[in-house]
This record gives structure tokens, sequence and C-alpha cells, in this order.
């Protein structure tokens, strides 16, 4: 036996504040196997740890620079093997490429938003 304590937990409700996401989203990222809780209460409520709730805002950064469930379950991955000491090259040129997907999206909707502005700024001086 361990000595050393159970992580805190907290139910999907509180989850949801803290990440934004809705409840459907997160029992969604269960059910497709992308974040899963780290627990069930014996009634099979899900539970999170702070772990979880990290793993979830990472998503949630990926999701308005339109990466797949499929690519964010694979840099979740990548993560958790670097994190986990896990030394192989492909990791990095896997990371590096999400990197740099990343920044191209990010370039993107700063022109769309420059757009956005754009045309604010047209509707208002009328």
């Amino acid at each position: 036996m361990s000595d050393r304590p159970a992580p805190a937990t907290m139910h999907i409700g509180a989850v949801a504040s803290r990440t934004g996401l809705s409840l459907r989203t997160l029992r969604h990222y269960d059910e497709v196997g992308l974040v899963r809780p780290s627990g069930r209460t014996d009634g099979g409520f899900r539970l999170y740890t702070e772990r979880d709730v990290e793993r979830l805002l990472v998503v949630r950064r990926m999701k308005p620079l339109g990466f797949t469930l499929e690519e964010m379950a694979d840099l979740l991955e990548i993560s958790d093997r670097l994190a986990a000491g896990d030394v192989d090259a492909r990791l990095r040129e896997r990371l590096a490429v999400y990197v740099e997907t990343a920044g191209e999206r990010r370039a993107d909707l700063a022109r769309k938003l420059a757009m956005a502005d754009e045309f604010i700024a047209v509707l208002t001086a009328r």
C-alpha cells in the first residue's frame, strides 16, 4: 500500500467550470477516449484529477486551431511519452510538426481577425 494520498478529484460540473467546456463535450471526450476521467464514484459519476483538467485545457487550446480528435489524441500521447522521459527523436519530430501547424493556423486566424476588425471599422464608420 502506498503512503501517498490519492489525488484530489472533482466532478464533471466543476471541471466544466474550470475548463469552459460543456458537460456534453466532456462526456464525448470520455466516450471517444480522448480524455477519460481518472475515476468514477460508486454511482458511476466521473471523477477528474488536476492532471485530467490540464489535459482538457490542452485539448481546449487545440480546438480553435481546427485539430481533429485524432490529432489531439496523438499530441496528448506525444506529450505523455516525452514527459515520461521517452527520448525517441521521432516524437520530437512529430511534436515539431504540431508546433509548425499550430503556428500556421494561428497566423491564419490572426489574418481573419484583422479582416473582422476592418469590417467592424467599415460598419462603424457608416
